[in-house]
């Protein structure tokens, strides 16, 4: 009974080293069915045609296999963390240089509202000095008439002093030259400090006045987005191509094989418009991209990109792949309007200098877009547009 039991654990301890289906011992490893089988299940229909190694060698595989995945997925974490390193070094590194524009632009702002400040102070202190000298004549004149009216009062005095006959003889033509001899003082209108005209709606007009330096541009490129050969104005108006390739994280959002850069804001409604300067640009593309459209590798020709664009004087135009359409252009245009309407399903190319129609495209958008520009050789501008100020009277 003893022995019998202490068999009966010796079986149980190696089952697991037996074919559950034929009780032999697991000898060969199925590839296909990544599963552990016995001589017997080799030449069963279940495993028919099946490619089979021994155990050790199957198992010294998968081990290695095992690390190699391991090691990759490590040697990817690193990767990733290195290129976390990067991007938090880079984020001081824009940081810096954002913060120096911010403070480029309201030292602009600042000295502007100061020589504003400046110049209407001048103004007020100009009116003070042309009514103060006004009422300075003003005093003068008056001192010189009361001087003149008092020598009067006393020259008729001493002819008071003479008898009543004398004096009433002489009263007709005294009164007369009392009378005559000045006239009543005038009012001197408008003679104050016109304070409204300096005050009212001071911040509004300041305010007005500062349309003149500041440009409104409808699209501003994102950096972000820029190959790493592209070189971008402080402004982020204008892309050209550089020399050299800049040290910039990989990020998602980056191209990294195209010359391309996006605008900073996507549109999923309403209709919007930009001009670029192409200038005498041979090579250019400008148009919409979509947000998901891939942005890494060859990727130029891909879906998701609606584009017009001029390759050594010919142009074209597609909104699929593989398609295109070409477009005639003539003379070569120095500016292009693109102009979306993505309710309509419509992106048009035109030339604003001469009002010309070029091309339109139209595409049932789906998701959010962003402007695209891909800059080969020249500068392209994005083009301000002329702020004004409307003032509406609501009844």
């Amino acid at each position: 009974m003893e022995r019998r039991r202490s068999t009966e654990g010796e079986e149980r301890r190696h089952a697991h080293l037996l074919c559950s289906l034929h009780k032999r011992k697991l000898e060969l490893f199925c590839q296909e069915d990544q599963q552990l089988v016995c001589l017997k299940c080799q030449d069963s229909k279940l495993h028919q045609g099946h490619k089979f190694s021994p155990v050790s060698e199957a198992a010294v595989n998968a081990k290695e296999d095992l690390m190699g995945k391991l090691q990759e997925k490590l040697k990817a974490f690193k990767k990733a963390k290195d290129t976390c390193h990067k991007s938090a070094e880079y984020i001081k590194t824009q940081t810096k240089h954002t913060a120096r524009q911010i403070n480029k632009q309201f030292v602009e702002l600042h000295q502007f509202l100061r020589d504003e400040e400046a110049a209407r102070i001048a103004a007020l202190r100009e009116e003070e000095e042309q009514k103060s000298q006004m009422m300075k004549e003003k005093i003068e004149k008056m001192s010189r008439e009361i001087s003149s009216l008092s020598d009067t009062i006393r020259a008729i005095d001493d002819e008071m002093g003479a008898d009543d006959i004398s004096f009433l003889q002489s009263y007709k033509s005294t009164v007369e030259r009392a009378q005559c001899t000045l006239q009543d003082p005038e009012r001197v209108s408008g003679a104050l400090i016109n304070v409204a005209k300096h005050l009212g709606n001071l911040k509004f007009r300041v305010w007005e006045k500062m349309q003149e330096i500041i440009q409104y541009t409808p699209v501003t490129l994102d950096p972000n987005t820029a190959h790493p050969r592209l070189i971008l104005s402080e402004d982020l108006t204008s892309v050209r191509w550089g020399d050299e390739r800049q040290q910039l994280p990989d990020n998602p959002e980056r191209s990294d094989q195209h010359s391309t850069v996006l605008g900073s804001e996507g549109f999923n409604s309403g209709t919007h418009c930009w001009d670029v300067e192409v200038g005498e640009n041979k090579r250019w593309i400008l148009g919409v991209i979509d947000e998901s459209a891939q942005r890494k590798g060859n990727c130029q020709w891909m879906s998701g990109r609606y584009v017009c664009w001029c390759i050594e004087g010919v142009y074209k135009a597609r909104s699929r792949p593989h398609t295109s359409t070409v477009v005639t252009v003539d003379p070569s245009p120095r500016r292009i309007r693109v102009q979306l309407d993505w309710d309509r399903g419509e992106l048009s190319f035109s030339d604003p200098d001469n009002n010309t129609h070029l091309h339109t495209l139209t595409h049932t958008f789906t998701e959010r877009v962003f402007p695209y520009v891909d800059a080969w050789e020249s500068t392209l501008q994005i083009l301000p547009l002329k702020a004004s100020v409307a003032v509406e009277q609501h009844s």
